[in-house]
């Protein structure tokens, strides 16, 4: 029996257990950056969030903070049961939609307004009143955001970004620069929880609550950081009316909190614009590791909107900055020519682009062209390692936790689709430059069981993420239909 079924079984048994049901349906959820693995467990009447991880040091951070932040009315996943190696947890389920998937799919709207002003104001008690409670020697990786860790977040944006787009500036200058701001940084006396991720995308919503997730990387630090998170978050593009407002509501609501004295909001709004920038550069870091080098795509479809927050700051906050080396680099970056070259087109929504996704068997035939367009994707999963060769596998589908999570750890599937998902892109921009109408794309292997529902379910994500296309989608071996093969 493979590792992941044995996981999903223990976990089963604790979900049982706490609701007295049993489960009947199990729901991949995208890992998180750590080695935390999660599925959504359903019964008839219930649903949780199952997790499993080796790493018993976080799991025991994130119990520990779980305690304390539960302890003072913040809304984190309440944990229900966890095994006695305390490697499976099962947990509350905080809603499957993101307040940015709200803010994306619903706009700029009052309500979605009103989320984040209720996030901001949580956000004060996690760092202020919570926060005192916290022993940071229970954190799993580093206690504090320190001058060490500024740094490697610094130089994270300098070698995975700056220097992959070969930028022009002198090393030692600019390395002299950013240790000496790191230094200033980490001798500011205002410390709090730095949540480290407070970010729309780890704020959840339920039925109109909010709950709050991945807070397992907190540390002692600087309290302006986890502001930034949240309000200049490249993906979320928020207005500068609405920072502004946040801004103003954050520090009201501090002022407000009787037990926190003496709050310098001159000072604290200097530091937060110095924060501003370092998120930005670490930000452009990750997007330059993962999408420059990696060449992941939902991470370079980022760094357009991250090189847009980039030159708004240099626009509005360049004379803040004390570094003129800083100031060189900053200055060729946010050139148009340079920004441009990462700019996704987006679909006219007079005339979108609809997208047909399929998945067959090659045993019974490819899907027929019903559009009279004649053309189109189709891809050949059949040298990736089937998961139908394996027992425990065979009833199973690749919409099934446990063949996904084969897929994804124990072939060359990531690969395979990293890939296609990089080729699919240059057809999908050109398409969508000149308001084409219709694409298809199609997956096949043996049995249209495992692997090509799988590639397919993949797709069609991956058009959602990059370019918020719905596409459609058709599993021949597996749904009922009338359409007609070739």
């Amino acid at each position: 029996m493979s590792n992941t079924i044995a996981y999903l079984e223990r976990l089963s048994e604790l979900f049982t257990q706490h609701f007295n049901e049993p489960v009947e349906q199990v729901e991949a959820i995208p890992p998180s950056g750590s080695d935390r693995m999660y599925v959504r467990l359903i019964g008839k009447k219930n649903r949780a969030i199952g997790a499993y991880s080796k790493n018993k040091r976080e799991n025991n951070t994130y119990f520990y903070f779980t305690k304390i932040f539960l302890k003072h009315g913040l809304a984190v996943p309440e944990i229900y049961h966890q095994t006695s190696d305390s490697i499976c947890y099962l947990m509350e389920d905080k809603g499957a939609q993101s307040l940015l998937e709200m803010l994306l799919k619903d706009g700029k709207t009052d309500a979605v307004k009103a989320f984040y002003e209720k996030a901001v104001a949580d956000l004060v008690k996690f760092q202020w009143v919570a926060g005192r409670e916290i022993d940071y020697s229970m954190c799993y990786n580093t206690s504090s955001f320190d001058q060490k860790a500024i740094l490697a977040d610094l130089n994270y944006f300098k070698y995975y970004f700056a220097d992959v787009l070969k930028i022009n500036y002198d090393k030692a200058t600019l390395q002299s620069e950013l240790e000496q701001w790191s230094k200033d940084l980490d001798a500011e006396s205002v410390k709090t929880f730095m949540y480290r991720d407070f970010q729309s995308r780890n704020v959840m919503i339920n039925d109109g609550v909010l709950g709050y997730i991945d807070f397992q990387g907190g540390m002692k630090g600087l309290p302006h950081y986890d502001l930034v998170s949240l309000l200049w978050q490249a993906k979320a593009q928020l207005p500068k009316e609405w920072k502004t407002h946040l801004e103003k509501h954050y520090i009201r609501t501090i002022q407000q909190a009787k037990e926190i004295a003496d709050f310098d909001e001159m000072h604290f709004m200097k530091v937060y614009l110095e924060c501003v920038l370092l998120r930005i550069l670490q930000t452009l870091g990750a997007y330059g590791l993962r999408g420059l080098i990696e060449r992941k795509p939902h991470f370079i479809s980022s760094i357009y909107p991250a090189l847009q927050q980039l030159q708004e700051y240099v626009n509005d906050y360049a004379y803040l900055i004390k570094y003129p080396e800083l100031i060189k680099v900053l200055q060729q970056l946010v050139k148009p020519e340079v920004i441009a070259q990462f700019f996704l087109p987006v679909q006219n929504p007079d005339k979108p682009l609809q997208v047909q996704i399929y998945s067959f068997s090659y045993k019974k035939g490819m899907p027929k062209d019903t559009t009279g367009h004649g053309g189109g994707f189709v891809f050949d999963c059949r040298g990736i390692l089937n998961p139908g060769r394996f027992e425990e596998y065979k009833t199973l589908t690749g919409r099934d936790y446990p063949v996904q999570e084969f897929l994804q750890t124990k072939t060359e599937m990531p690969l395979f689709l990293e890939n296609i998902f990089g080729t699919v892109d240059i057809t999908i921009n050109d398409y969508l430059r000149r308001e084409f109408d219709y694409l298809t794309i199609s997956f096949g292997c043996t049995g249209g069981q495992h692997r090509s529902v799988f590639a397919a379910e993949q797709m069609k994500k991956h058009l959602k993420e990059i370019y918020n296309i719905d596409a459609s989608i058709l599993h021949l071996e597996q749904d009922e239909h009338q359409q007609e093969r070739r």
